[in-house]
Order: C-alpha cells, then structure tokens, then sequence
C-alpha cells in the first residue's frame, strides 16, 4: 500500500481525484518542456530525448528553473511592445523565454526572467508595461488558479507572509466592472494562503494581486474570465514618462516634433543606456534626444535647416508668431534638468557626412522627414553641370535640392554602418504606402541585421514602420555599393512617390466627403 503524501505546511489541502479540484494543468498529455540551462539558454526534452534524458532533465529542471513573472502591458502601440520587452531584457543581461508563442493583444504576458533585479530593471525602462509581478499561480478559473496556488513552494511565500509584515490584496479586471462586493468575495476566498502578517491598506510592505480576464471584445464580456492569476507585484514601468515629457508642455517644438511615447518606444528598441553616445542626423527640434538623455546617453545631433537648429523663425504654437530668444533644443534638455548630456547640434547634410571614419555613435535614433509636413533636401546646385564651382569660397553653402526617399535610407544605412560600433543599433521610422508594402521594400544592408519592424498606421492607405536593425559586421568600402547588387533595389524606388500617393488618397476623400454631402 503506498503511503499518502505528507501535507504541506500552512495549507488546508484536499485531494484533486476525490474532491474534484482541477489540476493546475488541464491536460495531463506528454508535452515537450523547455530546459533552461545557465542564463536562459534552453534545451528542449521531449520523447525522442529517451527515458535516461527524461529522468535527468526532471531531476534537474527545479534546480535551474527561471522564475515566472506576469507583465501588465498598455493596451496602446500594440506591434510595439514585443520588440522592445526583448530590447530591454537583452540590455540587463537577461534572454527573452516564455511558454507562450505568441501573445497578440492581450495585456497578460507570462515571461520567464533570471532574476527579480532583471525584472526591476526591465520596469526602469519600458513605457509599453504597466506592472509586473511574481506569478504565483494561475488558471482558466478559480478552482484552476487556488490548485495552482497550493502547488507554489512555500519556502517562496514565506518571506512575504511572516507575522512581522504587513500586506494588502488588490483585485484588478481587464474589460470588466466588479463591484466591491464581488471583490471582497474573491479577497476571502485566499484565506487558505499562510498570511500572518498584518493588512496595512495605505502603506503595506508587500501587494499582493488577483488579476482577471474578460477578453478584448467589449461588446461580449463573458460571465466568467478567461485567465485568473494571482501574484506579488513588484513594481510599475514608466507610463508617467509620456505625460510629464509630453509635447504640449516642452518649450521648442515644431510641426513634425516626435510624440513623447514614441520616442522613449525608439530608445528602448535602440537599447540607450548610460554613458553611450546617440546621434541622430535628422533632428529636428530634438525629441529624440530628449528620451536618450533621460535615460543617461550623451545626444548629438545634426539638420539642414539653420533656422530650426538655432530656434529662429516662426513658431509653431498657435497664438505666437515668432519663436522666442531661448527657444532651441539646448533649452529643451535644460528644461528636463538633462543639459548636461547635451554636445551640440550642428548645420549638416545627410547626405554629405563630414565625418572622418571611425566608429563614434552607440546608436543612431532618428525620424527622417517624409515630405509631408516638412521637405527632404539636401544641398547641391541648379545646373546640371555645375561651372566655375572650384572658384565659390570656402564658406559657399550651395542651394538646395529635393532628396529621394530611397537615396535618404540608403545613406543612412550606410552612415549608421560606418560609425555604428558593433552592436550599436539604428532606429527610424519608414512611411510606406500600405496597398504596395512589401517586406522588400525595407532597406538591407550586409552589416546590419533586422531586429524589428513595427507599423503605425497614419491613415487608410499611408502608415509608417519602426526599424530597428543592428550592427553585426564591421564596415568595408565595398559594402556602399552593396545595395545596387540587392534584389531589394528596385523596391526601395517606390517610396519615392509617397509624397504623391499619400496626397492623392487625400484628394480621393476630400471629393468623396464632398460627393456624399452633395446628396
């Protein structure tokens, strides 16, 4: 006869078979499991690995298992959370695992993280996560979730739960409403769980959180959720950043000055850290910088236009019409307290880099102008055989002329390889026009790897990516020319035309609102 397990200490436990409580994993069929050896490598074991591997790898799988954490993500910039969680966890030293393929919209991520240090330091960064915890248990409802709860170690628990500590237990919902009755309810319904410290409801040393999901369909909210998970939250991201960065309140801006948000998403695909040195060739009235300095980079910068690096000219806000004696990027960083991360901004084409060659730049973060809103030029001359052009002085500064879209990210491609140090990563934006995008239609370059390529859609037809793409080969002369032997060439043609296309999709729905107004 065999004997009965030994109960576990602090739980009210009861058998699964006899009481008909659901096992923490609804299905009991062999599924291969994922290994994690050293600093999250993985080896995956499954039949073919033999019974000898089977019995190694669970005999050593607890010895070595990640810790499991639940992140919180906003539900905005969707296509743009992934990249950058994977950005930030490369930069602290951590590898991107999860159980889950793939995670579409949903705000509930489970992730596997080496260390709680990892997870603070992934909360410092990211503006895509609102809150992450230390998962204790979860399932597809609550008989699931409280099976799952008595299955966590308890030598885990205890830390959090002895007599000395106080605590609170929060209930949050995703898509749906509860009532504070309904919260109470599922409150006691934890009271299995060992607390023995004391609820302090406005300064508790540790949180505690049952979260629910109702799905993301707001017009068909389920009765019952479809996860539940309980955890200890262990810290918040940087949400805040985006209202106190926010454009209305900065003291320079234009008419294309990047959204705050947007701007701290590129810093973190660009994995800016302290002490690196971020450029960014189109820059405006210095958005970008502004995120990278944040968080600790020295910023440089460079544009053709005089008057907006020197803050002269009209303004853009409404009711002012000229721009303001220390209206420049300079006092943009003073404002944020970041000066002193500020080198300099200079009067520079793109396209004639006075660089000498060398590696410089950690990353180059930059939103190229689409000629939209502003124009894309570059210097040069009129005639078509310049004469006379070795007589003009020193400090001639020759006319300007427009500046194709696809020979802008091809010297830019090439820039970023030259001067990029290895694993330095380059980030810009590349509008497309959606009905004819093609994935080769993004720019290729032999020492530069893709990371990711993210959409923001700007109307029915138009929409612009996020590129991300990294340093992973030193450069060489040859490798300037390389796009022209590119099967990729003849793609790039068409951003061309965006300016074209992007114009004549509004024409079609200004006389289309016309036309139905009329009848």
């Amino acid at each position: 006869m065999r004997k009965p397990l030994p109960q576990r200490p602090g739980f009210r436990t009861r058998s699964a078979r006899n009481n008909g409580i659901a096992p923490a994993s609804p299905s009991f069929r062999f599924r291969p499991f994922r290994l994690c050896l050293r600093f999250g490598r993985e080896k995956e074991v499954g039949p073919s690995a033999g019974r000898a591997g089977a019995r190694w790898a669970a005999a050593m799988a607890p010895s070595c298992t990640l810790n499991r954490y639940l992140l919180l993500m906003a539900q905005e910039h969707l296509e743009f959370r992934l990249p950058e969680i994977k950005s930030l966890l490369s930069l602290f030293g951590g590898q991107f695992a999860s159980s889950q393929e793939t995670y579409g919209k949903s705000p509930f991520w489970i992730l596997s993280i080496p260390s709680e240090d990892i997870a603070r330091n992934l909360m410092k960064r990211t503006v895509c996560a609102k809150s992450i915890f230390e998962l204790w248990g979860h399932g597809q409802s609550p008989e699931e979730l409280y099976s799952s709860l008595k299955n966590y170690p308890v030598e885990k628990m205890v830390p959090f739960l002895h007599s000395d500590s106080t605590y609170k237990i929060k209930i949050h919902t995703f898509n749906k409403t509860l009532t504070q009755e309904e919260k109470i309810k599922r409150i006691d319904a934890l009271e299995f769980l060992p607390f023995e410290g004391k609820v302090n409801l406005k300064k508790p040393q540790h949180v505690f959180s049952v979260l629910e999901d109702y799905g993301l369909d707001p017009n068909r909210i389920p009765e019952n959720p479809h996860n539940i998970y309980f955890g200890r939250w262990i810290a918040d991201g940087q949400r805040e950043l985006i209202e106190s960065y926010s454009v209305k309140k900065r003291h320079f801006i234009g008419n294309t000055s990047m959204d705050a948000g947007l701007s701290f998403i590129m810093a973190n695909h660009g994995k800016v850290k302290e002490n690196d040195i971020v450029f960014d060739p189109f820059v405006g009235t210095g958005g970008l910088l502004i995120a990278s300095a944040h968080f600790g980079a020295y910023v440089y910068g460079t544009d053709i236009d005089y008057n907006t690096v020197h803050g002269l000219g009209k303004a853009t806000r409404k009711n002012q019409k000229w721009r303001g004696p220390d209206e420049n990027i300079r006092a943009n960083l003073r404002q944020y307290g970041l000066e002193k991360y500020y080198l300099d901004v200079l009067v520079s084409d793109a396209s004639k880099p006075s660089w000498r060659k060398g590696t410089y730049f950690d990353a180059i973060i930059t939103d190229p102008p689409y000629g939209i809103r502003e124009s894309t030029r570059r210097t040069g001359s009129q005639k078509e055989i310049p004469k006379g052009i070795e007589k003009c002085p020193g400090s001639h500064v020759p006319v300007s002329l427009s500046y194709h879209l696809s020979d802008m990210f091809l010297d830019l491609l090439n820039f970023a390889a030259e001067t990029l140090v290895l694993g330095g990563r380059l980030v810009y934006w590349l509008p497309v026009y959606t009905p004819e995008y093609t994935e080769e239609m993004v720019p290729w370059h032999p020492c530069l790897k893709l990371i990711s390529n993210c959409e923001q859609k700007l109307s029915s037809h138009t929409s612009r990516r996020l590129i991300t793409m990294e340093k992973v080969q030193k450069f060489e002369n040859r490798d300037q020319y390389s796009h022209l032997l590119s099967d990729h060439f003849l793609p790039y043609q068409g951003h061309n035309s965006f300016r074209e296309k992007y114009f004549s999709g509004v024409t079609k729905r200004i006389a289309k609102e016309e036309k139905s107004t009329q009848e």
